[in-house]
């Protein structure tokens, strides 16, 4: 089975079990480290994930896995569900549009203005560009930025 076809299986099933607690899928990867396969579930909600949260889908996922036929993943693997962290990537349009006004970090496949990565506040947002407000030494810069340069995005934590 391919990596492709895991994530969509698992997919199918954490959904259900996330919708009876309204939290989201933020992301999920299954994936190789040294030896090991990690299958890992970003989870989000409103206010954030608790320990708890991540408890009981892990649980319940845990389960469903076990008992659906034909198994998704017929390697041993290990199963972690978390909250996507306070320094999330920005992956998806809603992302880019729940991070308006946030301090966010922007690295870029090439240097614009001579830098390839910039922090600063999303302060606007088109389906082609994004600006940053950012320090530049102690003066406040915007830049837009063609997101199709973007080669990741994040939130940030602003020091």
């Amino acid at each position: 089975m391919s990596n492709n076809d895991v994530i969509a299986a698992v997919t199918a099933l954490v959904t259900p079990i996330l919708d009876q607690y309204d939290f989201e899928l933020f992301d999920l990867e299954f994936t190789k480290e040294g030896q090991s396969w990690y299958l890992r579930v970003y989870i989000d909600k409103p206010g954030g994930i608790t320990l708890e949260d991540c408890a009981t889908v892990s649980d319940q996922l845990s389960e469903a896995l076990d008992n659906v036929e034909p198994d998704p993943i017929p390697q041993a693997y290990f199963l972690e569900v978390s909250s996507p962290g306070a320094e999330r990537p920005l992956k998806r349009e809603r992302d880019y549009e729940n991070a308006l006004n946030e301090y966010i970090n922007v690295s870029l496949y090439q240097a614009v203005e001579g830098k390839k990565v910039y922090e600063g506040t999303l302060i606007d947002l088109t389906p082609d560009k994004l600006t940053l407000d950012y320090l530049d030494k102690t003066r406040h810069k915007q830049i837009t930025i063609d997101r199709q340069k973007i080669a990741k995005a994040r939130l940030a934590i602003k020091f």
